[in-house]
């Protein structure tokens, strides 16, 4: 058994599976980060010390989709890549789709990794560190399920214009400092320190902001959390509002619509399939 190391970089890794494709290691004979089980009979070794004499041609596309579908976090992180990338390889291009059993694991990862850059771009939420003359003006702290930071931070370089911002992760952090963007993994102590230690006059506003306009007579737990997972909400400002609003929709303020001073107010109520009490004035 051949067990490598790839520091979860997708650039180490694909440097380690051409070595051996080269050599013709077959999937089953090599594991990545103890991904799989070494033979009591047999001892794990490294890569061979040359490069060996087969040559292969890929699809143009297979490149994109297999480092797309590494910023996933799972079981046989590496080891899928390498069985899809040995199957095109060896002549057999189903396992690029989705309705091979690898290709279908490699889409559903895809998936998973888009839905997590979008859940970044949706529900970062960056604190600005007021007079700071050096280093970032804004930081904020985030934890993703999978690692696509490094890619997925692209986003604010074109949102944020000129200005320094860092991003902080439990793996890994970026840094733009108004021109270039700096990535580090794993993320520095001192990173983690100022995007875990900030909190700003805006959040007290925007709290008050979103206890105001949460409406509800339209709330719904289960789509809430589909699109907005409870994982997210200790992240944001107005995270631990949302159990209680969420309660007091559940024992009275959905019945009447809107908040309790709605519900005193004279008149009578309006009701209609599928729609809450509405409070309608007499005068």
């Amino acid at each position: 058994m051949i067990c490598l190391e790839c520091q979860g970089q997708f650039s180490q890794w694909r440097q380690q599976a051409r070595w051996l494709l080269s050599h013709q290691v077959d999937p089953c004979e090599v594991s990545w980060n103890g991904e799989r089980e070494v033979d009591l009979f047999s001892a794990p070794h490294g890569l061979p010390p040359e490069p060996g004499p087969f040559q292969s041609r890929i699809p143009q596309a297979l490149p994109a989709l297999l480092e797309a579908a590494a910023q996933y976090l799972g079981d046989q992180r590496w080891s899928l890549l390498y069985e899809v990338l040995w199957r095109v390889t060896h002549g057999d291009r189903t396992a690029m789709l989705a309705g091979d059993v690898a290709g279908s694991e490699l889409h559903r990862r895809i998936k998973q990794v888009s839905r997590e850059a979008h859940h970044l771009h949706a529900f970062l939420r960056f604190v600005e560190r007021p007079g700071a003359d050096e280093g970032p003006a804004f930081v904020a702290w985030h934890e993703p399920a999978h690692d696509i930071l490094e890619r997925a931070a692209e986003h604010f370089v074109g949102r944020m214009g000129r200005q320094r911002w860092l991003i902080a992760t439990p793996r890994d952090g970026v840094y733009f400092d108004g021109s270039e963007l700096h990535y580090q993994r794993p993320c520095p102590p001192a990173w983690r320190e100022l995007a875990q230690g900030q909190g700003d006059a805006t959040h007290a506003l925007w709290r008050a902001y979103y206890a105001h306009t949460f409406n509800p007579a339209r709330v719904n737990p289960a789509i809430m959390q589909g699109h907005m997972p409870a994982r997210f909400w200790k992240l944001l400002p107005e995270g631990d509002l949302i159990p209680r609003l969420v309660v007091q929709a559940r024992h009275g303020k959905q019945r009447d619509g809107q908040a309790a001073a709605v519900a005193v107010r004279p008149g009578k109520a309006i009701t209609g399939p599928g729609s809450p009490r509405e409070k309608v004035p007499t005068s």
